[in-house]
């Protein structure tokens, strides 16, 4: 009797202990899924368009004209001065003088100098007659300089006999004989039209990103990167 007796209670503690471990109140192991991350994303800056991406060199010509009317312009070098001192027979006559300079005489060199932040920029342009009759030649006019979207028009000196200091030749226009206006280039080496054209930009002006740009004739445009 007691031997069956043990034997109920071991079994019901069995049960109890069975069931004592189902129900166990230890929480479960949380799994976490992991969080996908994104990836940084690489912003690739635009490049500024080039405004003329066919633009010559230095020293490289174009051509314009037809026929027995043929011709080739190049701007070949360029300079840029803080300032400049140049002199004139004409200008520094007393006469001129005194109708232009309320200041009085000025003897020898004139100092000429560019506003506050600016520079002057020579740019030489030589236009050659390949034709066997006289030739249009584009004016000075029809040389602009383009920087960073704006355009820039050329100085004019005070007269044909202007001597700059320091600058060879004389300014390109009076080489076709009228001082700013449309003339013409006969044919041959010798009579070529070659000088030098002054423009006021900017001094932060950079070389690669400076043009010329010239309307040759109505139909023809050409341009010059200056680096």
């Amino acid at each position: 009797m007691k031997f069956r007796f043990t034997i109920a209670v071991v079994g019901v503690l069995i049960v109890v202990l069975f069931f004592s471990g189902c129900t166990s109140t230890t929480p479960p192991v949380q799994t976490q899924t992991p969080v996908p991350t994104t990836p940084a994303v690489t912003l690739t800056p635009t490049p500024t368009p080039v405004p003329f991406p066919n633009a010559l060199a230095l020293n490289e010509y174009a051509t314009f004209g037809s026929g027995n009317e043929q011709g080739t312009a190049t701007v070949y070098k360029f300079e840029v001065k803080s300032d400049y001192n140049w002199t004139s027979p004409s200008w520094n006559s007393p006469a001129q003088q005194q109708a232009s300079q309320p200041l009085g005489l000025q003897r020898g060199y004139n100092t000429e100098k560019p506003q506050a932040g600016n520079v002057f920029l020579f740019v030489y342009v030589r236009v050659l007659n390949t034709g066997t009759n006289a030739v249009y030649a584009p004016s000075a006019q029809q040389f602009v300089v383009s920087n960073d979207g704006k355009v820039y028009n050329y100085t004019s000196v005070r007269s044909s006999d202007v001597t700059i200091d320091g600058v060879t030749g004389t300014q390109y226009d009076y080489q076709i004989g009228r001082g700013g206006t449309v003339g013409y280039v006969q044919p041959g080496e010798s009579n070529a039209a070659d000088g030098y054209l002054i423009y006021e930009i900017p001094a932060s002006f950079t070389p690669a990103t400076t043009y010329v740009v010239s309307n040759l004739d109505y139909k023809t445009q050409a341009v010059w990167r200056l680096g």
